[in-house]
């Protein structure tokens, strides 16, 4: 059973491997994503983090997830084509997931175990929830769907500087 984020491998959108073992050293913001949803233009800022802080060690994952209301029923390439044309994302993308129930990705089991929301719910409640991992794989932070991208700056900066 795995024990660290390095133990974990995902397949990207393009059906590549994303091995997690490959990013010891880097500050990680792992994030739940749709295409259809109220936080959907949280894309423009999770790009503006990629593209600010990408050269200092700063790695996002974007994994789609269709389980809440239905709001990424695409295939993973018009998910590509739809972040990249609208948003122009060039930052990581996995294939999409579950993130919650049996079928949930082992990936995102573990976040959500070793990292629980509020109230200790470990469950994830909705697109967008992201969870910032330092330059050694500790989970520092769980934010909920609703809080912008740009409000991790501080943080980010934080680790990215230790």
């Amino acid at each position: 059973m795995p024990v660290s984020l390095y133990d974990f491998e995902a397949l990207s959108l393009q059906g590549r491997p994303i091995r997690f073992d490959e990013l010891r050293g880097k500050v990680v913001l792992i994030v739940n994503t749709a295409s259809r949803c109220g936080f959907t233009g949280q894309y423009e800022g999770l790009q503006a983090l990629h593209r600010r802080y990408a050269e200092r060690g700063l790695v996002i994952i974007g994994f789609p997830c269709n389980q809440f209301g239905r709001q990424e029923p695409g295939t993973d390439t018009e998910i590509e084509g739809f972040c990249r044309s609208n948003y122009g994302v060039d930052f990581a993308l996995g294939a999409k997931v579950d993130v919650n129930g049996a079928g949930a990705h082992p990936l995102w089991r573990y976040l959500q175990t070793a990292r629980p929301g509020l109230f200790g719910i470990q469950r994830i409640k909705w697109n967008f929830t992201k969870f910032l991992i330092d330059r050694n794989g500790v989970i520092v932070c769980r934010t909920a769907p609703w809080v912008a991208p740009h409000k991790l700056a501080p943080r980010i900066e934080r680790l990215l500087d230790n």
